[in-house]
């Protein structure tokens, strides 16, 4: 359904930022891409949604392909309108607007108007939070509620694939919980893609089916959520397991070594 293949993101003609990436994610999967600050995560979301061009970067080499079609040429209100909608990083809203407003932004780019009643509905029983502040203005509101209303606002352009970048980011574990039960939710029961973007592995290798690890703008590892999961770097790097399975903190492990399978 979706390809990236061999690609390399360059910003203002000089810095490059992706190295080769190639990924795939199939209709009516969920996948994930791991990988600390700076890795390339966001900037390779981007590239499949278009958004590099608002920050004067381009796709250098390679290709990404939508259904047959290659789409790393197009405009981001293009591919939006081909069901490629972005969630990005930072929970951004129209703060004076109402709740409900900012999720009628998302439904711009639409013309059926029993279509974007039909969604709005389904919103507010994805996110019944949402329906109780309707009328409130978005800038009071609180982190896990704002990440609920731009998902909630992405899902009014009827996507046929998701990006949500860092969905997590700043939440407590119940909110999380929250928040990815509701993206499971998402995919089953609306036949949503969704590619999501992460530092908190856990919470996205229990929802996701494949994953991929990315260091430095390389993909790095990749395979089910389950061999990821039982990978000995993972576990120690991104889950915070030592090798008898204890429990430390992100902050407690100094350093990893890569294995030899992560640098072929």
């Amino acid at each position: 359904m979706l390809t990236v293949s061999n690609v390399e993101v360059m910003y203002l003609n000089c810095i490059q930022v992706l190295r080769g990436i190639s990924l795939e994610l199939g209709e009516g999967k969920i996948i994930t891409i791991l990988g600390a600050n700076g890795a390339g995560k966001s900037t390779t979301l981007k590239a499949i949604s278009g958004l590099l061009r608002t920050e004067e970067g381009k796709v250098t080499r390679g290709s990404i392909n939508y259904d047959g079609h290659r789409i790393d040429n197009l405009s981001a209100e293009t591919i939006a309108k081909l069901g490629i909608i972005q969630v990005q990083e930072g929970r951004r809203l129209f703060d004076h607007l109402s709740v409900e407003q900012n999720l009628k932004t998302g439904a711009h780019i639409r013309t059926d108007a029993g279509g974007v009643k039909r969604d709005m509905d389904m919103v507010y029983e994805l996110f019944p939070k949402l329906k109780d502040l309707r009328n409130q203005t978005s800038g009071y509101i609180s982190g896990g509620e704002r990440q609920m209303l731009v998902t909630g606002r992405a899902l009014m352009g009827n996507p046929k694939v998701l990006l949500l970048d860092e969905p997590s980011l700043g939440l407590g574990p119940l909110l999380v919980r929250e928040i990815y039960e509701i993206v499971r939710k998402i995919n089953q029961e609306e036949k949503t893609s969704i590619l999501v973007v992460e530092q908190n592995a856990r919470a996205a290798l229990d929802i996701a089916e494949y994953g991929y690890v990315m260091e430095n703008g390389r993909i790095v590892l990749d395979g089910s959520a389950d061999k990821l999961k039982g990978n000995q770097d993972v576990q120690e790097f991104y889950l915070g397991l030592t090798e008898l399975g204890q429990k430390r903190s992100y902050a407690e492990v100094k350093h990893y070594k890569r294995r030899k399978r992560w640098l072929g």
